[in-house]
């Protein structure tokens, strides 16, 4: 006999259980896809954190790798796309020194070299960045023509980005711009010696020199700063000084007809001494000079010497210079080596002066000449419109506007 099991009946839903149930099921997938995006929330803020981390570590490396780097050492890269920061028409550029206006053949394949030291970059200056950040400020610039041609290359650099200029000659500079927007001023001082020195002729009542057969030379007082830049470090922020070229030039200080004579604390320097003692005692005075009129927040450069490029003899023996690249390595320890006792070799000379002068003081060292050693192809040469090569002055644009980039490098780091 079979056995037969009823079947169950449906239980009966409560009409409330149907109206809740698709309020619960959205419920339950609104807190499942909240529960998602917070987890994706979380995920994403981890990883923009270590982004950042990352990128903040980077930024800290690279100060603190710009921060050592030794700008002085490197190579010089060509740059095809590279355009400078101004053109010819620049008119504070010296003519002699407009080598594109001047038609000199390599004139704009001057400005494709950039210098590319090792280990690290070196920014390129940015004009409108420079009159921000430098706001106020008084920068001079004190020497020879050489430092004239850098302050030339800044200043047209600047102007293209603000062209409200006023000109004046701050504190007796030789020439000046205030950049009347940012109330910057830049100035050249213009010194052969940063010592006084003028014309010596023996006196009929005689004296010490007279004595010793001296009839005529060139007084140079170490401990007195020529006058044209005498007011500079009290007007100046920023102040960039050099010397090197007249101190080796018996064009004009002849060791024979022409001598100079050493004064310190007015009385001459005996018995005579060379121009390179001279110079040690000159850099001596002038730091300390310098040191006393400057604040303490003041920034002070002393530029190493620009090397000349003359090859086949001096400049008044036939000397030339018509290279149209860079130096290799080799080539340039020919021209410069002290021990080959070369044509060129004043450059390396006066910096071993100068490096011995800066120890001890608050001076840092603006070091642009193994960089310049190199570039033979950048002075006005031919087109320089003497009677002989220019072969120690610089076509602008051209290489001295990397020497502003390494200002700007040494200003970024104090």
């Amino acid at each position: 006999m079979r056995i037969r099991i009823p079947a169950k009946k449906p239980l009966p839903v409560s009409p409330l259980l149907l109206f809740l149930l698709p309020s619960v099921c959205i419920f339950l997938i609104f807190l499942y896809s909240s529960s998602s995006a917070a987890s994706l929330r979380s995920r994403t803020s981890t990883t923009t954190t270590t982004t950042s981390s990352n990128d903040e570590s980077e930024k800290r490396t690279s100060r603190r790798s710009a921060a050592f780097c030794d700008y002085s050492q490197g190579q010089w890269v060509y740059d095809p796309q590279a355009e400078p920061l101004y053109d010819h028409t620049c008119k504070e550029i010296f003519k002699g020194w407009n080598c594109i206006a001047n038609n000199k053949p390599n004139a704009l394949d001057l400005t494709k070299w950039r210098w590319q030291p090792y280990g690290c970059d070196l920014p390129r200056l940015d004009p409108l960045h420079f009159l921000e950040r430098f706001r106020n400020t008084n920068i001079g610039f004190v020497g020879d023509s050489l430092n004239r041609n850098m302050f030339v290359s800044l200043v047209c650099s600047l102007r293209r980005a603000s062209n409200e200029v006023r000109k004046w000659r701050p504190a007796k500079a030789d020439r000046g711009f205030t950049f009347s927007r940012f109330n910057l001023t830049i100035a050249y001082h213009r010194t052969n010696l940063l010592a006084r020195y003028s014309r010596w002729s023996a006196s009929s009542n005689g004296g010490v020199l007279e004595s010793l057969g001296y009839k005529s030379g060139f007084r140079v007082d170490v401990d007195i700063p020529d006058s044209s830049w005498s007011l500079a470090p009290t007007f100046h922020d920023v102040l960039i000084l050099n010397t090197g070229h007249w101190w080796w030039a018996p064009s004009k200080f002849d060791p024979q007809s022409s001598p100079m004579l050493f004064f310190e604390k007015g009385l001459p320097v005996t018995p005579p001494k060379p121009p390179e003692v001279g110079l040690d005692m000159t850099l001596k005075h002038m730091m300390l000079f310098v040191e006393a009129q400057m604040g303490d927040n003041a920034l002070k450069f002393f530029r190493t010497q620009s090397p000349r490029h003359f090859e086949g003899g001096d400049w008044n023996e036939g000397g030339f210079c018509q290279r149209t690249r860079p130096l290799l390595q080799e080539q340039v320890e020919q021209l410069f080596s002290v021990v080959n006792n070369g044509t060129n070799i004043e450059a390396r000379l006066s910096n071993e002066h100068m490096f011995r002068a800066v120890k001890g003081t608050s001076f840092k060292i603006l070091d642009i000449s193994h960089m310049s050693e190199y570039r033979a192809d950048g002075h006005p040469s031919r087109s320089g419109g003497k009677k002989h090569d220019d072969c120690m002055h610089w076509c602008l644009p051209g290489i001295t506007d990397s020497w502003n980039d390494l200002l700007v490098a040494h200003l970024n780091r104090a």
